[in-house]
């Protein structure tokens, strides 16, 4: 097994500054809009674009959840662990709100159905948005497609996208693993 590195810390920083811009494009101030990551990896990415948006580019009043999808998931009775819950961070309603959608790697697309459903409890937003660092865009088994992405992929199923970040990594960076 070797790793091809994607993307390194340099890389991503300029994607979250890219992603940051875009956001701001369409949201303006965002007092309509709620970021919500996928916990746990989107967490990360959520909390990174939330600090260049506040700190970077003067965004006030940015609301930001975190929400575990991990018992909407359509598989998690079918692994061979079980899995452990994160917890949802979400102190808001998202009634009639704009939705931003964050996660690192958007694969198949089940994790993003799951977070729609999850979402339910928190009201019916005005809109919903995806964004993502990498988008792996052969591998859809649902027809989700992010509205923003870092980066594009086309990596084979056996390959596998690894993300990695300074919070828990100690480096900033994006893999291909190769079997």
């Amino acid at each position: 097994m070797s790793n091809k590195t994607l993307l390194n810390s340099k890389d991503i920083e300029i994607i979250l500054h890219r992603l940051a811009c875009q956001l701001i494009e369409n949201h303006n101030d965002f007092s309509n809009t709620i970021l919500i990551g996928l916990q746990p990896r989107g967490s990360y990415l959520a909390n990174r674009l939330a600090d260049v948006l506040k700190n970077e580019y003067q965004i006030k009043d940015l609301q930001l959840g975190l929400l575990d999808i991990t018992f909407y998931r359509d598989d998690f009775r079918r692994r061979k662990a079980p899995l452990e819950a994160a917890t949802t961070e979400m102190d808001f309603l998202i009634e009639g709100k704009d939705v931003v959608i964050i996660d690192d790697v958007l694969f198949s697309g089940r994790s993003i159905r799951a977070a729609l459903t999850a979402m339910q409890s928190y009201g019916r937003p005005e809109s919903i948005e995806l964004l993502v660092l990498i988008d792996r865009r052969f591998s859809r088994h649902l027809p989700i497609q992010p509205d923003y992405r870092g980066r594009q992929v086309d990596a084979i199923n056996e390959e596998k996208v690894l993300v990695t970040w300074k919070e828990t990594h100690r480096k900033d960076a994006v893999y291909i693993e190769i079997e």
